[in-house]
């Protein structure tokens, strides 16, 4: 329903445009060319107007040519830059980015600037690990799995575990 409306609509408009157009060019010929007045004129008069007609046709001719012209040489020059382009963006291969490894002092200072003395030491920051808590850890793990095995089966076992989780 609505693209018919559409199409209607754009219809009407293409026939007003159509229209309107007609008119401009009856009004541009009505001013730019006259209406003869040949009646009432000898043939010497004729003769002199036929001349006149002529000279002013070669005049519009000539400038119709020129401007064909212009759009020829335009027509071409365009046609080569854009080859000309299409040419450059095949020639040039775009470079492989590389990682740059920046310090965050550096990234302070380039988005600061260079008057704010600004450090950030990220390690100072980190937490200290100490090397005698994870040899517990690993001690605790390494305990011979077959006596755990043992000790925890049947209903000893299972009494064993509910007491140790509460």
């Amino acid at each position: 329903m609505l693209k018919s409306l559409m199409v209607a609509k754009a219809k009407d408009e293409l026939e007003q445009e159509l229209v309107d157009k007609e008119a401009e060019k009856e009004r541009y010929l009505a001013e730019k060319a006259p209406p003869l007045q040949t009646s009432g004129m000898s043939s010497a008069e004729l003769q002199e107007l036929c001349r006149e007609l002529h000279v002013k046709i070669d005049v519009v001719d000539e400038e119709r040519y020129d401007i064909e012209a212009k759009v020829l040489h335009n027509t071409r020059e365009i046609k080569d830059l854009n080859i000309k382009v299409v040419d450059l963006r095949g020639k040039f291969k775009r470079p492989t980015l590389r990682r740059v490894r920046v310090s965050a002092d550096a990234i302070l200072r380039s988005l600061l600037g260079s008057k704010h003395k600004v450090s950030m030491d990220l390690r100072a920051n980190l937490k200290s690990v100490k090397k005698e808590d994870t040899e517990k850890e690993k001690t605790v793990e390494v305990s011979d799995w077959r006596k755990n095995v043992e000790a925890m089966s049947g209903m000893e076992g299972r009494k064993k575990m509910f007491d140790a989780a509460q």
